[in-house]
């Protein structure tokens, strides 16, 4: 079944990009990024900066954005049964446009990968393309907050999450 992401949460001039692979069901159905209730993307979020978890989803990607975080995903377009990253189908994935949006931003620094399957991509896909780009860019690998990754607790997915810090350590 042919899935479609969403446009990025962003503004101003962020230092972090919090990329995932591909929205899962709930988040479609929703129109919002992490609305699976069990994916715990915005209680880490909320222990790491000063976002209210349970605001509002404006509210939320409002702070994430004046917290200088920009978040989307790897995969524009792809097919997939379900949720999980592993029903996609690699022959029809489409990735979104990372030149347009390191263009568009140059203050991203950081790009942080929401697990294994985001990061696979943006490597296979699109770091090939980014020539002028990818010598300025730390690529930090997370554990995915998808309750599907449970092979890791909560808190040591909270304790990885805090290299989000990395990307403001200058700014203290």
């Amino acid at each position: 079944m042919a899935k479609a992401g969403f446009k990025p949460v962003i503004g101003g001039k962020p230092k972090a990009l919090i990329l995932g692979s591909m929205p899962g069901e709930a988040s479609l159905q929703q129109a919002q990024y992490y609305a699976n209730p069990r994916n715990l993307f915005w209680e880490i979020i909320a222990t790491h900066f000063n976002i209210d978890h349970q605001a509002s989803y404006e509210t939320k990607t409002a702070d994430l954005v004046s917290s200088r975080i920009a978040l989307w995903d790897v995969i524009g377009s792809c097919e997939r049964q379900g949720s999980l990253d592993s029903s996609i189908r690699s022959s029809s994935i489409k990735v979104n446009n990372f030149t347009k949006l390191f263009t568009d931003y140059p203050s991203i620094t950081h790009v942080f990968f929401n697990g294994t399957k985001a990061k696979t991509e943006f490597n296979k896909r699109v770091l090939p393309e980014l020539n002028e780009f990818n010598h300025k860019l730390n690529l930090i690998l997370l554990p995915s907050t998808s309750p599907a990754n449970a092979r890791i607790t909560r808190h040591e997915k909270i304790t990885q999450w805090s290299k989000l810090k990395l990307a403001f350590i200058d700014e203290v």
